[in-house]
């Protein structure tokens, strides 16, 4: 007999009837080879109308280790049965032991539920043959149990209130002092008059549950879809115990708050906690789906994440250094003052990120957000590129691509992000967004600052570029020779990045190459010009051709946007 899961199939082994239990086998499993695993990574999900039964909420995982271990029971080798990859030489099995327990070499490769069939002795064919044994999933009949507890409509209503507080708040409800005020409110409101409020309460909590269900299921099936791609999850109260309840708070922004955090192994994190979801989670599933599965030493590592019910965390490296801005804007003497062959690695390094993103994976990936505060530092001030939440993934081959919004921070956003006469949108938008960051780097300050003494210094590219044509000396701070042509070629490079047609502007390749090339082969480009900027963000919506549904706009400051978006414009 074969039980059915959409397209997944099993072997149906027993059905108790009695105990209302069904025990499925998947059909990878073969005895006497136990070299066969599941076809089903991911297994004995949550199904419709059936739940897992499990001995042991951990089960049993697969991890894969660089070195071999030693003196440590818990980890039961795979030998012979089964062999590690290249990567990871050394395959073992933990039963009934937390992940988050691994030692710092290993990583967790699948992981399944405890089988049916108790394990006595700890041997990898012993764990084999409990495998074919299958899992126990119980059926319920919701009607049965409607039938059986409700007594009248009263009490009806009162069990749908439980139902839907249940799956709203979890097992937490039976505790809350909300739920036992509501029951003692509906008691006193019985009466005709109040069961049309009663009614319209109940359709009230159960659109919000179908709402956050809405959220949930999607990011849940991501999840599914990616298993075996994405890094570790952790559950919300490993993420409240490694970062001491939310004691040391590295930063805030619109959307989140970044957490100092410590794993068990002792490596520190830091621990973003998402406190706005936008596009039913689709910030949280472009961080995951993106980073989560690319590895550059100029792209900040994603070591984990936390989809818990609203909850929703992400765990990076830690990086001592914090953000690029608070080193370029930096405005007290207590700050550090990067030397120009530090600041031009540091050019050099997000430049190779951004080019990897673009070339390096098998999906081209355009971040939409380069700006300093998403450039993180270590602690040797190597820079990593952050902060995927408006990430978007398109094929290799897509030289145009389409975005149903107005993506990015105002004075790094390119200008066909706002009028598509300019071109299309592609990953040309993430090099004028570099050469935005490069003029910034270069001359140690933000493009627009209406606060300098001489009114033509508002604009910094503009400025800069009228020196430079002009055959000035920069006056940007430099030394020596060196010094002085290396800024010059990070303004070049800069002046060519921010050209208003994408056309015009070098890939990041190319940027890489001019970077690292000698500055008396680089040529000036054309000077940077455009019309009258749009004066609020409804006349930059509408000049997008294709239909915006939501705007991911983020403030670069307090200013008004109009005072912003001089930053693409030529004063």
């Amino acid at each position: 007999m074969w039980y059915q899961n959409y397209t997944r199939k099993y072997f149906v082994d027993e059905i108790l009837y009695d105990e209302k239990l069904i025990r499925i086998v998947d059909p990878g499993l073969h005895r006497g080879i136990c070299s066969s695993l599941p076809h089903f990574p991911s297994l004995y999900e949550e199904i419709t109308g059936y739940e897992l039964r499990s001995s042991d909420a951990n089960g049993i995982a697969f991890v894969g280790c660089s070195s071999q271990v030693k003196n440590d029971t818990d980890y039961i080798s795979t030998s012979p049965c089964i062999n590690g990859s290249s990567s990871l030489p050394f395959s073992y099995v933990l039963v009934g032991m937390p992940v988050s327990a691994l030692h710092q070499h290993c990583n967790v490769v699948h992981s399944f539920p405890m089988p049916a069939k108790r394990i006595l002795n700890h041997t990898y064919p012993e764990i084999h043959q409990a495998f074919l044994s299958g899992c126990y999933l119980g059926w319920y009949d919701p009607s049965e149990f409607a039938i059986l507890r409700c007594r009248n409509p009263f009490q009806c209503f009162l069990y749908l209130l439980e139902y839907v507080l249940y799956n709203i708040l979890g097992e937490t409800y039976r505790v809350t002092i909300f739920f036992n005020v509501m029951k003692i409110a509906a008691c006193v409101m019985i009466g005709r008059t109040s069961i049309g409020i009663l009614c319209l309460f109940a359709f009230f909590i159960y659109k919000l549950h179908r709402k956050h269900l809405s959220m949930d299921g999607r990011i849940e099936e991501f999840l599914t879809n990616y298993r075996n791609r994405t890094p570790m999850r952790y559950s919300y109260w490993e993420i409240q115990k490694m970062t001491r309840r939310f004691k040391e708070k590295l930063g805030q922004g619109g959307f989140a708050s970044v957490y100092k955090g410590v794993l068990p192994n002792g490596h520190s994190v830091a621990v973003k906690i998402l406190n706005k979801t936008k596009g039913k989670g689709q910030d949280f599933i472009n961080e995951v789906g993106t980073i989560g599965s690319i590895h550059h030493i100029n792209i900040v590592q994603l070591i984990g994440f936390c989809a818990a019910g609203s909850k929703r965390a992400l765990l990076y490296e830690f990086m001592p250094n914090g953000s690029l801005d608070k080193y370029i804007f930096a405005q007290d003497s207590k700050s550090i003052n990067l030397s120009w062959d530090k600041l031009y690695e540091i050019a050099i390094g997000i430049a190779r990120g951004i080019e990897y993103l673009h070339r390096g994976c098998d999906m081209q990936i355009l971040h939409f957000d380069i700006k300093p505060h998403n450039i993180l530092l270590d602690e040797n001030f190597n820079p990593k590129v952050s902060d995927f939440g408006l990430a978007k993934l398109y094929p290799t081959d897509d030289s145009i691509v389409s975005v149903t919004a107005v993506r990015g921070t105002v004075g790094y956003m390119a200008p066909e992000l706002f009028y598509r006469k300019f071109g299309g949108v592609s990953y040309k938008s993430d090099v004028y967004s570099f050469g935005m960051l490069l003029m910034e780097i270069a001359g140690r300050r933000k493009n627009v600052n209406p606060l300098v003494n001489n009114s033509s210094q508002i604009y910094f590219p503009t400025w800069i570029y009228d020196r430079l044509d002009e055959g000035e000396d920069l006056d940007l701070g430099t030394e020596t020779e060196d010094e002085k042509g290396m800024v010059k070629k990070l303004v070049i490079v800069a002046l060519w990045c921010i050209q208003m047609r994408p056309n015009d502007r070098p890939s990041m390749s190319k940027v890489i190459e001019m970077l690292e090339g000698s500055v008396e082969l680089l040529q000036m480009p054309p000077k940077p010009c455009l019309t009258s900027p749009p004066r609020d963000l409804d006349e930059a919506h509408e000049s997008i051709s294709d239909s915006t549904t939501h705007s991911e706009i983020v403030p670069e400051s307090t200013s008004s946007f109009t005072d912003s978006i001089i930053s693409i414009v030529n004063v």
